[in-house]
């Protein structure tokens, strides 16, 4: 296979957008383009002579639009062998130009349905003609070059440029690798709209990638798949890892739970909170996370719910971390933060949360629904003889929504809106219980009057029991075991007070 030279093109884009210095080229280079609507009249201002796919076809355009370039003197010039001397003989029997270049691309579809069009809009957004070019133009890459999105269009310009019109084989099957993509992308969200309610098939589709250094370990590779642009503005810092971005999503996650809540900082490692505090001020709560676990601190990823001040910075600046997130930040913070070369310094934007998490496990992928279920103090249901305070009720709050963000088992204990100590990831709840006692003892934390968070219920009074020895007299769980009245009952006898959310919010 050889190198193609371009002597015809069709080309028909919805965006115009750097499409004119391209044109300006092919026509300097003297090849015939043909093109339809907008994109001939574009052509036609540009004082570019453009011949009319509608002359061509003797066909003009039908059904507004819908029916333009569907016509076999279009699709036999791209599909036509160069080297197939019957294909040629067709050519000359019926009139038809040879293309060499197809430059298309495709209705925005994802972008109507990303701004709320009606239904009627979104399916006028579904392309027809555009989407059968590609596949024609890069299944016959051979001897046709195909653009198929103006990301292409720079590149393209410079090889149109520097190679005099001549685009080797290795350029056409990249562009046709490419193209394919674009089609595929195009038809998994045309599908995915219309398979809402059907949960049958599992087809998810995302263009945008970055190759990490690795990933969980040097000898593993990582890549990301997504636009941390659209979530992020990095202001410092080195790339973020494999097991940064879980920390971050981690990070994020739980933030989200204290998004309109006062001043609130929190601290994780391993996609666990080590310390989390809600204060009057983000100083404050920055202090107080740190107090609750200053050795796992280290190298931690930091996130705020609100604006991190210069007094902030420098304490942190005390502290190595991985990376700060917060959606502000003082400019004077700004450069404290920055003293560290590497520390990766985010802000983060208002973005919209996917529905769905997915998971790969054996030869597939789990989908589920994302957690969105933050349980509110109003809905607490009281279970035994003893109430709870508005303090109490606050800090089992607070429990709670860290516990739905830990790994299970876990128990959380806290008190004063600061975490004091999670047992986590552990195979028996009691372990959890045990581990948190431990953690937060070997902090100086005075466990009287703390609240303990579990995120399953218990099936035995164990846990309520060692959490009562220790001076933890207030407990919140979701229910819903056989035997929760064991636990009932203890708390009656000893004077605890313990409710109920009903929801249960195991994080595997």
């Amino acid at each position: 296979m050889s190198n193609t030279k371009i002597k015809s093109a069709i080309i028909s884009v919805f965006n115009k957008d750097g499409l004119g210095p391209i044109v300006k080229e092919l026509s300097n280079q003297g090849v015939t383009i043909y093109s339809t609507g907008g994109t001939q009249s574009f052509i036609e201002e540009l004082g570019i002579k453009v011949l009319r796919v509608e002359d061509l076809t003797s066909y003009p355009s039908i059904l507004g639009g819908r029916v333009k370039t569907l016509h076999p003197k279009v699709f036999g010039g791209i599909l036509n062998r160069k080297d197939n001397a019957k294909d040629q003989e067709q050519l000359k029997e019926f009139d038809i130009p040879s293309f060499d270049l197809v430059m298309v691309d495709l209705y925005p579809f994802e972008e109507t349905v990303a701004a709320g069009g009606t239904h009627e809009e979104i399916i006028e957004k579904i392309d027809i003609g555009g989407i059968s070019l590609i596949r024609a133009a890069a299944k016959n890459y051979k001897d046709v070059m195909l653009v198929s999105t103006t990301k292409q269009y720079a590149d393209f310009l410079s090889i149109l440029t520097d190679q005099k019109g001549e685009i080797t084989v290795e350029q056409r099957k990249a562009y046709a690798k490419d193209a394919f993509n674009v089609s595929s992308h195009y038809d998994t969200h045309i599908f995915n709209y219309f398979n809402q309610d059907d949960e049958a098939v599992f087809k998810q589709s995302i263009t945008e990638s970055q190759v990490l250094r690795y990933g969980e370990n040097p000898h593993q590779k990582g890549i990301f798949y997504g636009g941390l642009d659209s979530v992020f503005d990095k202001l410092h810092g080195k790339e973020l890892s494999y097991n940064n971005l879980l920390d971050v999503d981690a990070a994020v996650n739980l933030m989200e739970d204290f998004k309109n809540e006062n001043p609130t900082f929190a601290i994780l490692k391993h996609n666990n909170a080590c310390g989390l505090a809600t204060r009057s001020t983000i100083e404050e709560a920055y202090a107080a996370a740190l107090a609750g676990d200053p050795v796992s601190a280290f190298g931690g990823i930091l996130i705020a719910n609100t604006k991190i001040d210069a007094k902030t910075a420098t304490l942190i600046n005390d502290l190595f971390c991985e990376v700060v997130i917060a959606p502000t930040y003082d400019e004077e913070a700004i450069e404290i933060l920055k003293s560290k070369k590497n520390r990766v310094i985010l802000v983060q934007k208002p973005f919209e949360f996917p529905k769905k998490q997915f998971r790969t496990i054996l030869n597939g992928v789990l989908e589920q629904d994302r957690d969105l279920i933050t349980d509110q103090i109003e809905n607490f249901e009281t279970v035994t003889k003893v109430g709870t305070t508005d303090q109490q009720n606050k800090d089992l709050a607070f429990a709670n929504k860290l516990v739905k963000h830990t790994k299970s088992n876990t128990i959380v204990l806290a008190k004063d809106g600061q975490l004091l100590a999670s047992g986590t990831g552990q195979t028996s709840r009691v372990d959890a219980l045990n581990q948190a006692i431990h953690k937060a003892k070997s902090f100086n934390f005075d466990l009287n009057g703390a609240v303990m968070a579990s995120d399953a219920f218990f099936p035995f009074p164990d846990c309520v029991e060692i959490a009562d020895n220790e001076g933890i007299k207030t407990v919140i769980q979701p229910g819903g075991s056989i035997k929760d009245e064991l636990s009932i009952k203890y708390c009656d006898e000893h004077q605890m007070a313990m409710v109920f959310t009903g929801n249960r919010h195991f994080k595997h």
